[in-house]
């Protein structure tokens, strides 16, 4: 019996081989970064679909294509470039990572996560995330900007499912406030000195790449989503676990299914992402440099 006991004990203190393999990836990503960096970035803003020319805008900035970094997922779908622009916004030290990949990429949840541990490897404490979004709440337009207060996970999926260990963070993260509170305090006080009439609610992850079916959309309003889209909860929770702190800024680049009525398209969004362009730099903008001061 005791021999079975220390049998058991043996493989729950077991390293999980993977992620000693994550953790082998995550440093030597992080030394070829790390010797092109001249100063510590304060925020890490992931660049959602359109919302790319944001990094352009850095002052003293320097851009590794993301073929440079060993182990970095590329991404396949348009407006998604794939840089790390380090550089700064009004004088605040930052990391903008243009483009994204995804779950329905074909890329594992690990390897969409991937870039939220080389932020937390660099030790950046601010983490924006943007997503262009569906709007679920028929008084939503498209245009309309909304600060995520709280999140539903309808992929059923998660970046952190795996064997327990504590090498990349805890494997059970709070999840209480997944969205910083005093960030989301900033971004709407940014938006009340704007004169930016920002929403705010509720946003829903779900695989993607079809978009929902209207039925879907009744769901999603009846369970009381905001918005929806196909990205951001992963590197949300990965960032959580790894103690970073979260804004997250969905701009509303349509309506849903069943609320509008002509066909959904990804040049849609890329559209209404570059339509709203000068009002969501202002919002990042004074959100940065709040944040740095």
């Amino acid at each position: 019996m005791k021999k079975k006991q220390k049998s058991i004990e043996s493989k729950q203190n077991t390293v999980d081989p993977m992620t000693n393999l994550l953790k082998k990836r995550v440093h030597e990503a992080l030394d070829v970064i790390n010797p092109m960096l001249s100063f510590q970035p304060r925020v890490a803003l992931m660049l959602g679909s359109g919302l790319g020319y944001i990094a352009d805008k850095l002052e003293n900035a320097t851009a590794i294509d993301v073929s440079e970094i060993p182990h970095y997922p590329r991404s396949t779908v348009p407006g998604h470039r794939g840089q790390w622009v380090f550089g700064t916004m009004d004088s605040v030290p930052v990391l903008a990572i243009q483009g994204r990949v995804h779950y329905y990429e074909g890329y594992s949840l690990q390897q969409a996560a991937f870039p939220v541990h080389l932020i937390a490897g660099l030790k950046i404490p601010g983490f924006i995330v943007t997503t262009s979004s569906g709007g679920i709440n028929p008084s939503f337009r498209a245009g309309d900007i909304m600060i995520i207060r709280d999140h539903i996970n309808l992929a059923f999926q998660n970046p952190l499912i795996g064997p327990a260990n504590q090498l990349l963070g805890p494997r059970f993260p709070d999840m209480a406030q997944p969205y910083d509170p005093d960030y989301i305090r900033l971004a709407l006080q940014v938006g009340k000195e704007k004169e930016m009439k920002l929403k705010s609610g509720v946003f829903c992850w779900m695989t993607g790449p079809s978009y929902e079916t209207a039925a879907e959309v009744r769901l999603l309003q009846k369970i009381g989503v905001d918005s929806v889209s196909m990205s951001t909860v992963p590197e949300v929770i990965v960032a959580r676990q790894r103690s970073l702190r979260v804004l997250g800024i969905s701009l509303i680049t349509n309506q849903a299914t069943g609320i509008q009525d002509k066909p959904l398209s990804h040049d849609e969004v890329t559209e209404t992402a570059l339509h709203s362009a000068q009002r969501m730099e202002a919002l990042i903008r004074g959100v940065v440099h709040k944040i740095g001061s």
